[in-house]
């Protein structure tokens, strides 16, 4: 696929600027230049986001745009981890093969199904170099499915476009059509994981699909990444876990009410993470850590003692304020910048800022927010950790 010549030259330039190189051009004419330049660029972003892939010397990366969208290595190991082992692991929709990689781990047989026959090519040479014994199939999703043998596990990662190119946020929409395709999912397969977009809404995902027993929402350094989908026939108790990084909540079932940690000064706000604000399981949070939410609608939440494990940003409250102009000049005396957050709160960032004379950053964190009863509030804190 790459000539000598070329492999040399990315060899030779793999930690340099691409868009130097470009300009720079090569004197030699074996010198596949786009290719090389493509292939120092998919590495370079390999190198934080598959560091494994990136540590093997041969793996053939595509082009700029489909890096940015694959999955990577942290959140296909987590996928990995739902796949678990057995006989046989099917991907219905092999794509560049990242998911497929780490999935199929801990099975006997591994089968790579994919019908762009160049994203075919590419994942075999990829799968070659990386040492993982598995079939390639260049076929239609359904097809396969209809003719294959029962199995311990399919994954599929739907095209989430139109034919027009435009982004889709419903099932019904996606290629394949998960919906059309179920009842020989659930036939063929003992556990059937499905990716989609973490804009889908996860509790209509459940409804349409029936069959879902697990729901993982997925972030990487506090962005929602993924929202993955376990569907099973066999009914189970259904879980919703909340992921960030290292950290896992997840939402029981039924929590027994604990007793409140908040006093009438409360000393610490709490920002939940991406996942947990997806999710949106906030009261399963208030119950679980005994904090309380600032009001419904707010999404923050208050106590009188540091809670360490907190699945989010933790702060240390300094100063309490209402809107009121001589409150607000108490509670901001001595700061000049500050970081600011609105939730539930009648006024934008910037209007806000333009209000308190604030200029960005600092160490100073702001929440606004309204409370309860009704009242607007500002929390002035300093972040923990």
């Amino acid at each position: 696929m790459i000539n000598k010549q070329t492999w040399e030259f990315i060899r030779q330039h793999t930690a340099d600027d691409v868009r130097k190189l470009a300009l720079q051009g090569t004197k030699d004419s074996n010198v596949d230049l786009p290719m090389a330049l493509q292939q120092i660029a998919g590495r370079q972003t390999a190198l934080k986001k598959l560091p494994s892939w990136a540590a093997i010397d041969g793996v053939l990366y595509p082009p700029h745009l489909n890096m940015e969208q694959c999955s990577s290595e942290q959140t296909a190991r987590y996928k990995a981890q739902l796949a678990g082992s057995g006989d046989t692991y099917v991907d219905l929709t092999g794509g560049l093969g990242v998911d497929f990689y780490w999935m199929s781990q801990h099975f006997k047989q591994r089968v790579y199904v994919e019908q762009n026959n160049d994203l075919c090519t590419l994942a075999e040479y990829n799968f070659r170099a990386l040492g993982l014994d598995c079939s390639v199939c260049c076929c239609d999703t359904a097809a396969y499915l209809t003719d294959m043998p029962h199995v311990d596990a399919i994954f599929l990662d739907p095209a989430r476009r139109n034919e027009h190119g435009g982004r889709t946020y419903d099932i019904r929409d996606c290629t394949p059509n998960v919906l059309e395709l179920l009842p020989l999912l659930m036939k063929k397969a003992d556990k059937v994981i499905l990716k989609l977009s973490p804009m889908f809404d996860w509790r209509k995902a459940v409804d349409d699909l029936q069959h879902v027993t697990e729901v993982h929402i997925v972030s990487v350094d506090n962005e929602c990444k993924e929202l993955l989908l376990v569907l099973q026939p066999m009914s189970a108790p259904f879980r919703l876990v909340c992921v960030n990084n290292d950290h896992l909540f997840e939402v029981p079932s039924a929590f027994p009410p604990q007793p409140s940690a908040l006093s009438l000064q409360p000393s610490y706000l709490y920002e939940p993470n991406a996942s947990i604000m997806k999710a949106g399981c906030f009261e399963a949070v208030a119950e679980r850590y005994g904090i309380q939410q600032v009001s419904a609608n707010s999404h923050l939440f208050l106590s009188s003692v540091e809670i360490e494990d907190f699945p989010g940003r933790r702060f240390q409250i300094c100063a309490i304020s209402s809107t009121n102009k001589q409150s607000l000049k108490e509670a901001l005396a001595g700061v000049d910048r500050a970081n600011i957050t609105v939730r539930n709160f009648p006024m934008s960032v910037e209007q806000l800022r333009k209000k308190l004379h604030l200029k960005d950053g600092g160490d100073s964190y702001i929440f606004a927010t309204t409370k309860a009863d009704g009242a607007h509030c500002l929390y002035i804190c300093r972040k923990i950790g």
